[in-house]
């Protein structure tokens, strides 16, 4: 008996429309010889399906069921590829954990953790991996724009500290345009993140627990047309995505090590995306994304596909570990 998917999709950070275009590609993937997979659209007023027509209709989330053709069904398993708040900080995760409902992914803490940049740093440095210097603010505290610099120097990132695809992330040359760049970032966030600029390579790591084996799919280097990897250099094609990574052996081992330690030690599930920059033979890390992107444009995605594994094997592998 086919068990009923359902392709959490949207959500209610400025990625809505990128995680909407990896639903699709999910959707489109999910092995239907397994399961029947169902297009569910989450917003903060309702949750919708859209039918193979794109028609709407409510998700009824007191059993996690909807109407098609008049009849009920029951989502049995739900499968989570929203980037951003609710996907990736936990909430959507704890709902799925009341109701007792399979999901993909990593549990409500781990992705609250990850999704806090500050926080997940401050939790790495202990395992001893390497990071840049960092300066924190919260929205209505004071500081001084002399004591950030002073530990962080120029040129500097300033991020909003949950948030993903660059969005609130601003790099910064000169001092008198940092609090600009604060106050912008805290319109995404409530918390900031300043951190030194590390100049180097900058790589992106697939790494999944895949077949009962944690797994770097790939690493790939990236290089942008923009002053930094942004959102425009992501999506619309200002970047080149060289994979393998351009690197030395020694470098690549370093990383795959790490990353994979990072994968355990922050206990994470599903297909992940980490992202360093190396000077030298260091690896500094930056951030784990909990649930990449896996647009057309997506690193994940082509890395899988250089390993051999297809989004159709992933996604087999994936629903598989959420409802054993």
């Amino acid at each position: 008996m086919k068990k009923n998917v359902a392709v959490l999709m949207g959500g209610f950070s400025s990625e809505k429309e990128i995680s909407l275009k990896s639903g699709e590609v999910i959707y489109q993937n999910i092995n239907r010889s397994k399961y029947t997979p169902f297009k569910i659209v989450v917003n903060k007023e309702k949750w919708i399906y859209l039918n193979s027509e794109n028609e709407e209709s409510n998700v009824n989330l007191e059993d996690f069921s909807i109407i098609s053709n008049d009849s009920k069904i029951k989502l049995e398993i739900a499968f989570i590829i929203i980037h951003g708040s609710p996907g990736e900080n936990g909430l959507i995760q704890s709902f799925f954990e009341l109701k007792n409902i399979p999901y993909t992914g990593c549990d409500p803490y781990t992705s609250a953790l990850t999704f806090n940049k500050r926080d997940c740093l401050s939790v790495l440095e202990k395992h001893n991996i390497p990071t840049a210097n960092s300066f924190h603010i919260n929205k209505n505290e004071k500081f001084k724009v002399e004591d950030i610099i002073q530990k962080v120097g120029l040129p500097c990132f300033v991020k909003a500290n949950r948030s993903g695809s660059s969005f609130g992330v601003y790099k910064i040359y000169d001092e008198n345009k940092l609090i600009d760049a604060i106050y912008k970032a805290l319109k995404y966030d409530d918390e900031v993140l300043i951190e030194s600029f590390l100049d180097g390579i900058e790589v992106s790591v697939g790494v999944m627990n895949y077949q009962k084996n944690i797994k770097v799919f790939g690493i790939t280097e990236l290089i942008t047309e923009n002053d930094f990897f942004d959102y425009d250099a992501k999506y619309n094609g200002n970047s080149k995505e060289i994979t393998p990574a351009n690197i030395s052996e020694k470098q690549k081992q370093i990383v795959t090590n790490l990353s994979i330690k990072i994968y355990k030690k922050l206990g994470m599930k599903g297909f992940t995306r980490s992202e360093f920059i190396i000077i030298n033979d260091i690896a500094y890390f930056l951030e784990i994304n909990s649930v990449p992107g896996m647009t057309n444009e997506s690193i994940f995605p082509k890395q899988a596909q250089m390993s051999g594994v297809s989004i159709t094997q992933i996604c087999d592998e994936i629903i598989h570990q959420a409802i054993i």
